[in-house]
């Protein structure tokens, strides 16, 4: 009988998903994996998560280009940051989405991909570990 072993996950995806925990860990509200690759040529990824205030959505919109420039040597195209009300985080294959609670509520982005399968974040083996010892340590 032949074995055969799941195709390991693209590089993409598990920026993705560190980009989903890293949020998480910064505790924005409502993070959302959605793999798009089959619905649109413009990303494989989109990711949504929340922030309650201006200055929370430019929090992890800093962490995670600060996490993602320290992990994976990656710089994002950045639109919003005046405002801050819905910042994207364009990393070619992998865009994110951070917005303002009530922002997000308005244009509720997510439901115009309704057919993208949601993928699950796995708790995170805090992809942040680095940054969490200088603080706590």
């Amino acid at each position: 009988m032949t074995r055969t072993t799941p195709p390991k996950p693209s590089r993409s995806h598990e920026q993705a998903i560190f980009i989903a925990q890293a949020a998480q860990e910064k505790k924005a509200d409502d993070v959302l994996v959605l793999e798009v690759r089959d619905l649109t040529s413009i990303a494989d990824y989109f990711i949504f998560a929340s922030g309650e205030s201006e200055r929370q959505v430019r929090g992890l919109a800093s962490v995670i280009e600060k996490s993602m420039a320290t992990r994976y040597h990656t710089s994002p195209v950045i639109e919003g940051k005046e405002t801050a009300n819905w910042m994207l985080l364009d990393y070619g294959d992998i865009i994110v989405h951070i917005f303002r609670s009530d922002i997000r509520q308005y244009y509720a982005l997510e439901k115009m991909w309704a057919d993208a399968p949601q993928i699950p974040i796995p708790d995170s083996d805090h992809p942040l570990t680095p940054a969490r010892q200088l603080v706590s340590g």
